[in-house]
């Protein structure tokens, strides 16, 4: 059996921040910003909303999609959840009218798309479930140091979701083999030193007045970011369309994760994919982390580039190391804009 896609849907929050708006507060440009990133404005939470009100409002417009809701797990990824306990996905369960279903968490920052189609794809494979609600959400700019011009204009908020049924292998929509990987010996490359358990245990017990500010907001060293995201994105798109059997020929549309369209842009140059089946988002929302790829898919979707019948490549690299890739022939679905 196969975990097939029958539903998508995606939210941004209503807020914008261009990067214009940024210059007003940072010591940066336009200019500056978009040659090194490719992002010119993102969705930022305001008001006390949250990553689980963005998941709710992506997991209802997912369901519309599916024109399902009968759903017995739903799974959220996200690096940016409401509390640090308890889990976010019991109560956008509850509040989705989803009643007592299996629900659960899993952080795997900008790779937890991939590795959550995965684990859904494993909740149906283990007869676990027949249907899996998966959402990547993140509000991950209230993570992020807003006078730090290296890191605050890089990330937008978001969610998109998808509703996965049990099928068959060779239906559309049936997700392709897996290629998952993580290297925690550079998992300070991309990290929030503060808030954990190794914090909060140091010196003897728990403290935050002994804490940094700066500790509590991302850290980000680029350059070798940059070179581990390109060289593993490459080697894991590659190994799962070997794995498919699929070559770059067979490929209608590249869909990496929108960290920085550089990244994009030599992950394809790589691959040898050309530009016009590489799909880019990333100047409208920034980098939304788990919600990266399902929103581009949904842009895809609803612009109709994205055709039933196409063949798609997903990939995505992250903090903790961590990657994945897998493929899928797109099925027909009924998708309504985000923007």
């Amino acid at each position: 059996m196969a975990a097939v896609l029958m539903g998508l849907g995606g939210y941004l929050p209503p807020k914008v921040v261009s990067n214009e708006d940024l210059s007003a507060t940072l010591d940066t440009t336009d200019e500056w910003i978009s040659t090194r990133t490719g992002i010119r404005q993102r969705h930022t939470v305001i008001d006390g909303l949250a990553t689980g009100d963005l998941a709710v409002e992506a997991g209802a417009k997912a369901l519309k999609s599916a024109g399902h809701s009968v759903i017995d797990a739903v799974v959220v990824a996200t690096t940016s959840p409401d509390r640090l306990c308890p889990a976010v996905a019991p109560e956008v369960a509850e509040r989705l009218g989803l009643g007592t279903v299996a629900a659960f968490d899993l952080t795997s920052a900008c790779s937890g798309f991939v590795y959550g189609l995965a684990t859904a794809a494993g909740l149906i494979a283990s007869e676990a479930a027949d249907t899996v609600l998966f959402i990547g959400a993140e509000a991950f700019t209230t993570l992020v140091n807003p006078a730090d011009r290296t890191t605050s204009p890089i990330f937008g908020d978001g969610a998109g979701a998808v509703v996965l049924r049990r099928g068959e292998p060779e239906e559309p929509g049936a997700l392709g083999p897996f290629d998952l990987g993580s290297d925690g010996s550079r998992a300070d490359l991309l990290a929030i030193p503060a808030g954990g358990s190794r914090q909060r245990s140091a010196n003897g017990g728990p403290g935050h007045d002994a804490v940094p500010t700066e500790d509590w907001y991302l850290r980000m060293m680029g350059r070798p970011l940059y070179q581990q995201a390109v060289e593993r994105m490459t080697r894991s798109a590659d190994t799962a369309l070997k794995k498919a059997g699929w070559t770059v020929d067979d490929v209608d549309w590249f869909v990496g994760h929108q960290a920085n369209v550089r990244i994009v842009r030599a992950v394809a140059e790589e691959l040898a994919m050309p530009e016009e089946r590489t799909a880019v988002n990333i100047d409208r929302v920034g980098n939304t982390l788990a919600a990266s790829i399902p929103l581009l898919l949904n842009d895809l979707a609803a612009d109709g580039a994205l055709r039933p019948g196409a063949r798609v490549l997903l990939s995505a690299f992250g903090a903790g190391l961590s990657w994945g890739s897998t493929v899928l022939e797109w099925p027909d679905l009924s998708v309504e804009s985000v923007h």
